[in-house]
C-alpha cells in the first residue's frame, strides 16, 4: 500500500522476493529426487544407493528393500561413504545415468553412473521381484573397492 505525505511517496509493502522458486512447488522441494516408477524401479534404487553410499542416508533406510546379502554388502560399504562429496566445492553426488537389462521377468540387472567428487563412478546392482511383487536389491558392486580410512 502506498501512502503519500508531505515528504513524498512512502512504500509500506514488504520487500519483493528475489528467489523465483515458490513454496510448495516441485522446484523448491524434492529437487533431484526420483519417484518410484513401477516400470523403472532401477532408477529409484540407484538414487537410494547413491544416497546411502554418499553418507546422506543411513544404510538402514534400505533395510526392507534389500535382501540379507546385499544389506551386508551395503553395511560394509556405507561407513566408508565411497561416494561422499569431496574436493574444494564439496558438491553432492549426482545420478548421471541409469541403465538396465531384464534377463528374466522377475530380475533386473542395472547400473548407475554417478558423478561424485569430479569423477564418474559406477554402481552395479541386481533387483529381484519377490513373491509378494516387491522389488528387492540382492547384490551391489562398486567400480573400485574403497579404501578404509587410516
Amino acid at each position: 500500500m502506498r501512502t503519500t505525505g508531505q515528504r513524498g511517496t512512502r512504500n509500506t509493502a514488504p520487500p519483493r522476493r528475489q528467489d523465483p522458486r515458490r513454496p510448495g512447488t516441485a522446484g523448491a522441494r524434492n529437487r533431484g529426487t526420483v519417484r518410484f516408477d513401477p516400470a523403472r524401479p532401477q532408477a529409484w534404487f540407484a538414487q537410494q544407493l547413491m544416497l546411502v553410499l554418499s553418507g546422506q542416508k543411513p544404510v538402514h533406510a534400505l533395510l526392507g528393500h534389500a535382501r540379507e546379502r546385499a544389506y551386508e554388502q551395503l553395511g560394509r560399504l556405507a561407513p566408508l561413504a565411497p561416494l561422499r562429496p569431496t574436493g574444494p566445492d564439496r558438491t553432492a553426488p549426482v545420478l548421471h545415468r541409469v541403465g538396465a537389462c531384464r534377463p528374466d521377468p522377475g530380475v533386473i540387472e542395472a547400473f548407475a553412473r554417478i558423478l561424485a567428487g569430479g569423477r564418474m563412478r559406477a554402481v552395479a546392482f541386481r533387483l529381484e521381484r519377490g513373491p509378494e511383487g516387491r522389488w528387492r536389491c540382492c547384490a551391489v558392486e562398486l567400480d573400485v573397492a574403497p579404501q578404509s580410512p587410516r
